[in-house]
């Protein structure tokens, strides 16, 4: 059943993330098969969607992503939940471009709108409506509302939802224990929670009660064609790729394009201290290396071998990966830590400051061709950066945003996450938009 569905909401904090997870689970449970896929630039939703549903979650991202692109990782077997991001119509400056309309729009699928129902009763009808009658290219084709109080309380949101004659899939009541622990770039991560399975169970559990799932799956549409698309080259032919708790933040559908292209790919942990495989290119991607300083710091194995690989061959790092190059990191407590000094770059996590939003990136130096499109999300500060810029940035809005990252002999790095080549959303029409958002 290459089927699918996006479930999306007004606005972030709504709940969908757990209620997603539930979904995946529960659906799962009662067959046919399930999988995820996540809206936008986001490294650790996909990895429990992949642990509620048993199947491999893939990123889908309207503005950095050209259609053809989506539309091949959307295709698969079995039905497809397509988790939006932040609000369904919220999307990168000036227009909103990106947003998880834009997917509904791209893969011609129903949106299930989760409504946080916590603090209104008849307000709902009006906010559902203003959603469902936004772009009629964006089909609301039912509702999940969460946070309910009792059962007094669901009787007067339904009543006031039922002139808009669209389906109230389920209630979800509110209870405690169903956040996420979070910290600044969102969830903890996966495999950080000893108690995962045990809470997605629960999740399921409660979404199984509170939801009609056959009404649910009802709702799914055909996924369209998915045509061959570009991939983004490998920058290597044998690639080393650091792999832990410290540097997860490696996009599954790159790695795959790497692949199909004949690369091979081997892994290893740096906070295992294990010195990186022969290969051509290292690439250290991003993740919380503020949080293991310490002991990255006392990897002497790593050290040295990722020494030797600038030596005879070359490294690339991504955020995170960028900061371990340099000479220090200093953490949220102001203790400095040295890194690996291949790079004269000092970074700082004492003094947070927002950096976010999507980037186009012109190459001058290292294993990419250009151009590409990435997005920035980190709270570091930069203390030192000295030498050759790696990109040429601009942001969402086209702005100039100089030089990005560092270039020094083999080894380069920036703070930006490359998402794709790109000929992608942010140059191609909006498909099926009526008006500006």
């Amino acid at each position: 059943m290459n089927r699918g569905l996006i479930i999306a909401a007004p606005g972030s904090g709504s709940g969908k993330t757990t209620i997603t997870l539930g979904l995946l689970r529960a659906l799962r449970d009662a067959g046919p098969p399930v999988r995820g896929a996540k809206s936008g630039p986001d490294y650790i939703d996909p990895r429990f969607h992949e642990a509620a549903c048993g199947a491999p979650c893939r990123n889908l991202d309207a503005w950095a992503m050209a259609p053809g692109r989506i539309r091949a990782l959307a295709a698969g077997e079995g039905l497809l939940v397509v988790e939006g991001a932040m609000g369904l119509f919220d999307g990168a400056p000036p227009d909103g471009r990106g947003a998880t309309a834009d997917l509904a729009r791209l893969l011609e699928l129903p949106v299930v709108l989760v409504v946080d129902a916590a603090h209104m009763a008849q307000s709902v009808a009006p906010l559902v409506a203003g959603f469902a009658g936004h772009d009629p290219a964006v089909e609301v084709a039912g509702v999940i509302l969460n946070k309910v109080g009792s059962p007094r309380h669901e009787a007067m949101l339904r009543r006031a939802l039922a002139p808009l004659g669209l389906p109230v899939l389920g209630a979800v009541r509110r209870q405690p224990g169903l956040a996420h622990p979070s910290r600044h770039l969102g969830l903890v991560q996966a495999e950080e929670r000893p108690d995962l399975e045990a809470f997605i169970a629960r999740v399921a559990q409660i979404v199984r009660r509170a939801v009609d799932l056959d009404a649910l799956r009802a709702l799914a549409r055909p996924l369209p064609p998915a045509p061959p698309a570009p991939r983004l080259p490998p920058p290597a032919g044998r690639i080393a790729i650091a792999s832990d708790a410290a540097f997860a933040f490696a996009y599954p559908h790159l790695l795959a394009d790497w692949r199909a292209a004949g690369a091979e790919l081997a892994f290893f942990s740096p906070l295992a201290d294990e010195a990186p495989p022969p290969a051509e290119l290292v690439f250290l991607p991003g993740g919380y290396p503020e949080l293991h300083a310490a002991r990255l710091a006392a990897a002497e194995r790593f050290r040295a071998g990722m020494a030797r690989a600038a030596r005879e061959g070359a490294v690339y790092g991504e955020c995170g990966g960028y900061m371990v190059l340099g000479e220090a990191l200093t953490d949220a407590e102001g203790r400095r830590h040295r890194m690996l000094g291949l790079l004269p770059l000092e970074t700082s996590f004492a003094e947070r400051r927002l950096h976010l939003g999507y980037r186009r990136l012109e190459p001058l130096a290292g294993p990419f061709a250009g151009p590409l499109a990435g997005h920035e999300f980190h709270y570091a500060t930069t203390l030192r950066a000295e030498g050759p810029a790696l990109f040429a940035a601009r942001d969402a809005e086209g702005r100039e945003l100089g030089p990005m990252g560092l270039a020094i002999g083999a080894v380069s790095g920036s703070f930006a996450h490359v998402i794709d080549r790109a000929d992608g959303g942010f140059s191609s029409p909006r498909p099926g938009a009526t008006h500006a958002q």
